[in-house]
């Protein structure tokens, strides 16, 4: 299984696997020289020895070596350590090669445990200004930036931005080694770049190869990542990717492994937006950002054909904060959104950007095709609240209430439903504000099983369509049968949140 990793430090486990790893190499060296005449495992091949070997002159833009680029980038590069302290909860499970002394009991509060950790950063000017990922400091009461010349200094934070996983800190003194952003030409996909950081502990390690890929989506809102295969690791967070002029292309943040080291799939903030963050934390500005309070989901192909639909680009609004400005312009959940002010989108968090980019106040134009019909919407935008506002869970969707209807709907897609009302609400913990049909049972056989619906989750919508009744469900389900379709795009809100998906009709 494959996992997504911020690049902190943690060196154990990291030295045996690099230790059996030249331990293969060197007695795979020992014979190498009785090899010349054999083909067998080979297919064929010849064994050609390292001496026979003529240099080739490479094409260009392959350097022969990156030595004069390292040497002259390098100093700039600091690494980063942090000490903190975090609660250790009760029942926590041990970790092989971790100790946690004093942990709590059962009835005893949490102990606090200090902990330390590692990440790289780089100097953007010559007063002491650093660049580095949020979450390398994020938990950290104490700073310390390590340089090339094995001087130490103490780092105070200057500014934060989470959502970006950017952070500036500063030291005192001046004429430091700096580098900068390019901000004018990007490297094409293939292009030689080079990492220098902090992997394992290691400082000042350098690495090289090419951009991979742009425009990564790998589930954070306001970033659009650059990929590189220049191997980074643990401890490179925070670090600059240079391309061959010595000028930082992007902050290296993450990296997707199977194992926790480099698998040669790497991620970097790009320098634009590295750039325009840092200079607004070092003004002393906040970072703020639009926001027109929806929920939105990917359209992927069980959502698109569950609506009749063949484009994929776009957003599906799951749900609509109540009284927030989207609720205002007329934006309901199930309206999908192909472009914001005249310009298509194509995902669910290109929307996200879009709308976060634009300042409190300005107007956003959105075209929406509700229930297969075109519509424009405008909607004035607000500031977005904090995530820890966000993370309270907004109340969203419509506030009305259900009208009565019959205790239990027929067998539908393999489940039993009652209407939300006072007793339903009370008896399955449903939120306020939350309306339509709460599902009582779920056939074990059915698609709706197979998909995680439960009891207790709420269909608001079916094919976009309010549905407070049992009447409601299968008037929609009988329409969409006649038409030929296959299935069926219910929003179900569960614990608070509306999930889009698609149940067969077959």
């Amino acid at each position: 299984m494959k996992s997504l990793l911020k690049n902190k430090t943690s060196l154990v486990g990291g030295i045996v696997g690099l230790a059996l790893g030249a331990t293969v190499a060197a007695g795979a060296m020992t014979g190498i020289a009785n090899l010349d005449n054999l083909t067998g495992g080979y297919d064929g091949a010849r064994l050609i020895k390292t001496q026979d070997l003529t240099p080739v002159k490479p094409p260009a833009g392959a350097p022969m070596s990156f030595a004069d680029i390292i040497d002259r980038v390098s100093p700039a590069v600091v690494s980063i350590e942090t000490k903190g302290k975090v609660k250790v909860p009760q029942g926590m499970p041990m970790i092989p090669g971790f100790n946690f002394p004093g942990q709590a009991q059962p009835g005893q509060e949490a102990p606090e445990q200090e902990v330390r950790g590692a990440g790289s950063g780089f100097f953007i000017s010559g007063d002491g200004y650093i660049v580095t990922n949020n979450h390398v400091i994020a938990e950290a009461d104490e700073i310390m930036v390590k340089l090339t010349n094995d001087q130490k200094l103490k780092a105070t934070v200057i500014g934060r931005d989470p959502n970006t996983d950017l952070a500036v800190l500063k030291v005192e003194g001046k004429n430091f080694p700096f580098v900068n952003f390019e901000l004018e030409t990007k490297p094409r996909v293939g292009d030689w770049v080079i990492a220098v950081g902090n992997p394992f502990g290691f400082s000042g390690t350098a690495t090289a190869g090419i951009v991979s890929a742009y425009g990564r989506d790998i589930g954070e809102q306001y970033v659009d990542y650059l990929q590189i295969d220049a191997p980074i690791n643990r401890g490179n967070s925070g670090g600059p990717t240079f391309d061959l002029y010595g000028r930082v292309i992007g902050v290296n943040t993450a990296i997707i492994t199977p194992s926790g080291a480099s698998a040669g799939v790497g991620f970097a903030i790009p320098a634009e937006i590295a750039h325009t963050i840092t200079q607004k934390l070092i003004k002393g500005g906040k970072i703020e950002r639009g926001y027109i309070g929806v929920s939105v989901r990917p359209i992927t192909d069980e959502v698109a054909e569950s609506l009749g639909i063949t484009d994929l680009e776009g957003a599906y609004i799951s749900d609509v904060t109540k009284g927030g400005p989207s609720d205002k312009a007329g934006v309901q959940p199930g309206d999908i959104v192909r472009s914001v002010n005249g310009e298509k989108i194509k995902s669910n968090t290109e929307l996200t950007r879009r709308v976060g980019a634009v300042r409190v106040g300005d107007k956003v134009t959105l075209d929406v095709v509700r229930s297969g019909k075109p519509v424009k919407l405008t909607v004035t935008a607000a500031l977005r609240p904090t995530d820890e506002e966000l993370n309270k869970g907004l109340p969203g969707g419509a506030d009305q209430s259900s009208p009565d209807a019959p205790a239990n709907a027929p067998g539908a897609l393999g489940l039993s439903l009652k209407p939300v009302s006072p007793e339903t609400r009370k008896s399955y913990g449903i939120e306020e504000g939350v309306t339509g049909l709460v599902i009582t049972s779920v056939a074990p056989d059915s698609d709706a099983a197979k998909k995680g619906i439960k009891p207790g989750m709420v269909i608001v919508r079916a094919d976009n369509q309010p549905v407070t009744t049992a009447a409601d469900l299968t008037r929609v389900i009988e329409i969409l049968k006649k038409a030929g379709r296959p299935s069926v795009l219910l929003l179900i809100n569960s614990e608070g949140i509306n999930v889009p998906v698609p149940l067969s009709l077959k």
